[in-house]
């Protein structure tokens, strides 16, 4: 059964600034320091390009999976259909399930980075930054308590600040260049060591982290006017238009600070940069804007993720409680509150660096390489004719995503073993449901 939540008041444009604030937010400026500090070279840039090429790969997959069932809740929906009655109920539920603790991880990111940026301008210990962060998460819940057409709005303005924030570091930089940033190895070395592949993993499983959020319009696919043009086209223009952002950013900031004096701890690089080249007014306004697009990014994500426990659960495949829309505002509230909720408590108990890898390594395998696996399915289900869009050079992309997610998924380390613990657990929940359920109905019988 297909969710029945439409609602298509968001087009391509506030579709796109909704990917874009998803996907920028607070991390470019918190993992900046912490990729560079991992490169002894300087070729830090490649594991901002290998984040790209992820992106843009599984971005194929997304488009083509969101323009053919634009539904709420995204993977959920992509999941139910690919694999079949039984095994798409279980992997369904198994992405909810993972959701339901992944998305508040995700809340609590953009949190906490808000909270440590914000000791550039006021000094805060570590308890008065874990309030600001919570703080933070419940204001956000009240701003998206609202109906959708008002967060289209919304969503646009906020993606405006974005652009003209990451410009005006870029100009700084470009028009205050002191050092030559170098795009490849020096004579005599070269880029096939395992030693530089090693250092472009560990660097990439933060960037990646960065370009996330590249599909959330899928998550809101019930409510994006004419879905199937304008989801791809969201998708592809928020990679391009963010890579190219990222880029020259890093480029520009890196132009003025020497990347061998950026060191892991440097909380707030940026406004450090422009501090440097502008002075101390201009490192607190700049500091400011971060806060606001770490704010906006919040704001996104939460929005996107609390239709996905609602399409479950309308499907009777979740908890029947986040089925519930506002009675006046018609939104899923419940959904809300609860993802809102855990990323609350999140923000109060996590380091940052722990919730970036722990974000990608439970998402790895039941969400991306899943569903990589669902769209050959799909393919050899249904007439491919029947695609609004189609991902170019299938089936490159297919394989290229399973070994790209392999390959990260294997350098996140034992949070890789976290992450599928969860899913076990997930697992044993869905079959103790189904047993309870046919139990309760064989009793009624």
């Amino acid at each position: 059964m297909a969710t029945s939540f439409t609602n298509r008041k968001l087009n391509l444009l506030q579709a796109t600034s909704i990917n874009m604030i998803d996907m920028v937010g607070i991390g470019p400026f918190v993992v900046m320091p912490l990729v560079v500090s991992n490169f002894q070279n300087g070729l830090f840039i490649w594991a901002w390009i290998f984040g790209a090429v992820t992106a843009l790969i599984d971005g194929m997959i997304w488009s083509e999976l969101g323009a053919k069932y634009p539904l709420a809740g995204g993977t959920y929906n992509f999941h139910r259909i690919a694999f079949g009655e039984k095994g798409g109920r279980l992997m369904s539920f198994l992405f909810v399930w993972q959701t339901s603790i992944q998305a508040p991880l995700v809340m609590a990111s953009a949190a906490i980075g808000f909270a440590q940026y914000l000791t550039f301008l006021v000094d805060l210990n570590m308890w008065q930054q874990k309030i600001v962060s919570g703080a933070l998460v419940l204001f956000v819940l009240l701003l998206l308590y609202r109906k959708i057409e008002s967060i289209g709005k919304i969503s646009v303005a906020l993606g405006v600040m974005v652009v003209l924030t990451i410009g005006w570091i870029i100009f700084g930089g470009m028009t205050h260049r002191q050092f030559t940033i170098p795009l490849f190895p020096e004579s005599g070395n070269t880029f096939f060591t395992l030693s530089f592949w090693a250092t472009v993993a560990h660097g990439s499983v933060k960037t990646v982290y960065s370009y996330l959020g590249y599909y959330n319009v899928c998550h809101l696919g019930g409510e994006i006017k004419n879905p199937e043009i304008n989801i791809p086209r969201s998708i592809f223009i928020s990679i391009f238009g963010i890579t190219s952002l990222y880029l020259l950013m890093n480029i520009s900031v890196m132009s003025v600070i020497p990347w061998q004096q950026a060191g892991s701890m440097d909380k707030y690089l940026v406004s450090g940069f422009m501090e440097n080249i502008y002075g101390h007014q201009a490192g607190v306004f700049v500091t400011v804007l971060i806060l606001c697009i770490a704010l906006s990014s919040l704001f996104a994500v939460v929005l996107g993720y609390s239709r996905v426990p609602y399409a479950a659960a309308v499907d009777g495949n979740f908890f029947k409680v986040f089925s519930k829309l506002h009675p006046i505002k018609q939104f899923p509230h419940i959904s809300l509150l609860v993802l809102g909720g855990l990323g609350f408590c999140f923000s109060l108990l996590f380091k940052l660096t722990e919730v970036i890898t722990a974000i990608l390594a439970m998402r790895i395998v039941v969400q991306f390489m899943a569903q990589t696996v669902g769209v050959v399915l799909l393919r050899k289900k249904y007439d491919t004719n029947t695609l609004p869009f189609k991902m170019w050079l299938y089936p490159l992309p297919v394989f290229l995503s399973l070994l790209l997610w392999a390959f990260l998924l294997v350098n996140t380390g034992n949070f890789a073993w976290y992450g599928g613990l969860i899913a076990l657990a997930g697992v044993l929940v869905f079959y103790f449901r189904t047993y309870w359920a046919d139990k309760k109905t064989k009793a009624l019988k």
